[in-house]
């Protein structure tokens, strides 16, 4: 029997979001001055309000309080009317020195025996369903939120959109667990107050988002997914009524509460860690993209049409305590799932040292991930300028999204006999 899966997405405007980017800003800031910075940052917004706190071991120093203005200003939280603006809100930093207890876990005369930087298991996952290996539903929620986002900047198509949104995809699939249609699609967005009649309001959202975003988020997927849509989507626009008051003003954010969103939108599995604010000693944050690295080259180089990846570790101990490997019975090689972890285990170093060298983490390589999801997204090179009244002035070129990369196909492939 048919059956339905949904995921969901945040636009870069929803609270959580906003503090996962300035988390993952003051950490790129960080690693930019100083590359071996042990940064681990949380941030709270409310209304007209920025906390800041965490602990940080580095020798440099930043203005943290103006690089949290301008990621609110860059989101487009810039007007009075929204109660939390880049310009006017509160910034207090209560951020403080790394434990020693922890750092001594983790930092070691030899790089290579640099220990984990915490307790805890990892998950990594690829489906074969999209081009680049990630659960259809979440693809198009994400999407959905990142034409709305530059609907909004272009101002327009449509002129009454606030920062705020979520998206939600829900798409049939067949026993055999092929997408066959998208059932519904709820979208709701935070908007100017532009009519006094809140049903003529109403009204106007939906159409336009319904007969101007969807077909532009249409037109950019590819044939597969467009084949999906139909007339016969049951669209949810704004379902509570008006959404006047969002962002921060009608909701406190808090870094890392959009775990999933983050990851693979409900498929697969999750181990609980955040990422954002994160340096890369932290394996919550590496060991997460090592085990999607695995899992996509593996699901690539044709071993399995899906796999899951989940790698253990425990504090201050160098080697992992477990790698795991589930092929849901998809394996496309003669081989037990145990025997496929076994393999994996040989030919990708899962150490910390070695993930952070493997993937250049150790590059200030992080705000890009912080909204829209960090994995499936295109591997590619950026120049970046980070500026400190402090330290100067630093321009670097940065690989963003490392984990992403099939470079590890061939040697799958030698490994399997494929």
């Amino acid at each position: 029997m048919a059956y339905l899966f949904t995921s969901e997405s945040v636009s870069e405007g929803h609270p959580d979001k906003i503090s996962d980017q300035i988390s993952d800003a003051l950490l790129d800031n960080f690693l930019a001055f100083d590359p071996e910075a042990k940064v681990a940052c949380e941030t709270l917004v409310t209304t007209g309000q920025v906390v800041l706190a965490g602990e940080v071991k580095s020798n440099t120093y930043l203005d943290v309080q103006q690089i949290a203005r301008d990621v609110i200003n860059k989101i487009g939280y810039t007007k009075g009317a929204y109660q939390f603006s880049g310009d006017s809100c509160g910034v207090i930093s209560l951020i403080h020195e790394q434990s020693q207890d922890i750092n001594q876990g983790v930092d070691r005369a030899s790089k290579e025996e640099q220990g984990a930087g915490d307790q805890g298991m990892m998950f990594g996952y690829a489906t074969s369903e999209t081009e680049n290996y990630m659960p259809l539903a979440l693809e198009i929620s994400h999407s959905i939120l990142q034409e709305l986002a530059a609907i909004r900047r272009e101002n327009e198509q449509i002129t009454y959109l606030r920062p705020d949104s979520k998206s939600q995809v829900t798409i049939e699939y067949s026993d055999d667990n092929v997408p066959q249609r998208i059932d519904a699609i709820v979208i709701s967005t935070q908007h100017d107050d532009f009519d006094s009649d809140d049903d003529r309001m109403l009204a106007k959202i939906k159409k336009d988002l319904v007969e101007i975003l969807i077909p532009r988020v249409k037109s950019k997927l590819p044939a597969y997914a467009q084949a999906l849509f139909n007339d016969d989507i049951v669209y949810h626009i704004n379902p509570t009524g008006k959404f006047v008051i969002g962002g921060p003003h009608g909701d406190t954010g808090l870094t890392g509460r959009k775990i999933i969103v983050d990851t693979y939108g409900g498929k697969g599995a999750h181990g609980g860690g955040a990422f954002s604010g994160k340096d890369p000693s932290k394996v919550d944050r590496s060991a997460a993209y090592a085990a999607r690295h695995i899992a996509k080259n593996l699901v690539a180089a044709g071993v399995a049409k899906e796999v899951l990846v989940q790698v253990s570790y425990a504090i201050g101990v160098v080697e992992p305590t477990s790698i795991f490997v589930d092929t849901y019975g998809t394996s496309l090689v003669d081989l037990t799932d145990g025997e496929i972890a076994r393999r994996v285990a040989d030919i990708f170093d899962m150490r910390p040292a070695a993930i952070e060298s493997r993937l250049k983490l150790r590059s200030p390589m992080y705000s890009e991930t912080a909204a829209y999801g960090h994995m499936g997204r295109k591997p590619q090179t950026v120049n970046k300028v980070f500026e400190s009244p402090y330290s100067g002035r630093v321009e670097k070129a940065v690989e963003l999204f490392t984990w992403e990369k099939l470079d590890y196909v061939d040697q799958v492939k030698s490994a399997f006999n494929l």
